[in-house]
């Protein structure tokens, strides 16, 4: 059983995602990319070696939840693309972490100063 299937009520909202199912979202939300390219992003951000058994599952679940869109590169291949629907659910995670995280105008200003070096 994949994350999403133990955690999921089948609501299909974004707030029953796993932070898994979060994570490869946001790598998502930069570009499409194929299973083995999100698994080295993962591997990367959690520094160990992340389990085909529990990528492909949960990128399936992502798919049957109007999250990821799957499409076929060659026969053995598939690309993972963020939908409409997965940006929004990234949106609204930001938003509901940021009510909760930016309390004064000091919080606030570390927000922008992160934006501001980004652009």
């Amino acid at each position: 059983m994949s994350e999403a299937q133990s955690v999921n009520d089948t609501s299909g909202t974004a707030r029953d995602l796993t932070a898994f199912q979060q994570n490869i979202l946001m790598i998502l939300a930069e570009e499409p990319r194929y299973g083995l390219a999100i698994k080295r992003e993962l591997e990367d951000y959690y520094g160990t070696e992340v389990n085909h058994g529990r990528l492909y599952p949960n990128l399936d679940d992502l798919v049957d939840l109007g999250f990821v869109n799957k499409s076929e590169l060659d026969k053995r291949t598939n690309q993972y693309e963020l939908t409409e629907d997965g940006y929004h659910a990234l949106v609204g995670q930001y938003e509901w972490t940021l009510s909760k995280f930016v309390t004064n105008h000091d919080r606030a200003q570390d927000i922008y100063d992160l934006v501001d070096a980004l652009k």
